[in-house]
């Protein structure tokens, strides 16, 4: 009597490619009454793996949690069928003799596979797969630290705390560090003050304007020298009449 096989992390691939690339799977969680009731119809559906010539496999969420992510478990139990690397769900009676009929009058052609890009071998997919896992992990390391070590539970939060700083600390400085050399930043060099020869054409009007300002510059101090020259020469007519008064009052008053 043949039973379904539990699919682990590592051979999970190899199991979804085995038996021709077909393969019916179904994830469950052990607690899930709804996975308690299909488990005597799913076993008896494995007993026909060989004459369906699929491989019949199921996987407990809560010890798999990467597999889980990547077809991202939303209800219990879900069943998946896979067909040279094309996975379609199937939401059918959950019996053993509609789970035989799906497989060989392939019903599962009538039904729209799962997007590439949602697929459990896409990048996206394995991301969340890896995601899962690292909650599991900080799961695991966070009962460590409570009940191995008999740390508090503000403890363990802390050491998570500075763990996450010092990852943000060390991946920014990482960042930094490959951007300044994919693109290192430009020194600017001090220009030097270009010579009125080669001056650009959009500095011409400001020659322009300094020019008229340099000759209304010189128009004024013409004109104050003018009018300097003016002053000095009536100061000194002055003075001469003056002089020649002074003599004549003289000679009036005697």
């Amino acid at each position: 009597m043949r039973t379904s096989r539990s699919a682990r992390e590592g051979g999970s691939e190899a199991l979804l490619r085995g038996g021709g690339g077909r393969c019916a799977c179904c994830r469950y969680a052990p607690w899930c009454p709804a996975c308690q009731n299909l488990q005597p119809e799913w076993e008896s559906f494995a007993e026909w793996g060989e004459d369906l010539e699929v491989n019949i496999a199921k996987v407990d969420v809560t010890e798999q949690p990467g597999l889980s992510g990547r077809f991202i478990i939303t209800a219990l139990p879900t069943i998946y069928h896979c067909k040279d690397g094309e996975f379609r769900r199937y939401q059918g009676p959950r019996t053993k003799n509609d789970f035989i009929n799906f497989v060989s009058e392939k019903e599962w052609k009538s039904i729209e596979p799962v997007s590439s890009w949602f697929g459990p071998g896409s990048i996206l997919m394995s991301s969340m797969s890896a995601l899962f896992q690292l909650s599991m992990w900080i799961r695991t390391c966070h009962n460590y630290f409570i009940e191995d070590l008999g740390l508090p539970v503000w403890g363990s939060y802390t050491v998570f705390a500075l763990a996450t700083l010092l990852s943000g600390l060390l991946l920014g400085l990482c960042m930094i560090f490959v951007a300044d050399c994919l693109c290192p930043s430009k020194r600017r060099r001090p220009q030097p003050y270009p010579s009125k020869k080669l001056l650009p054409e959009s500095s011409q009007p400001l020659k322009k304007v300094e020019e008229e300002q340099e000759a209304d510059e010189e128009d004024v101090s013409e004109e104050e020298a003018e009018s300097k020259e003016g002053t000095d020469k009536d100061f000194a007519q002055n003075a001469i009449r003056q002089r020649s008064v002074g003599p004549s009052l003289a000679t009036d008053k005697s």
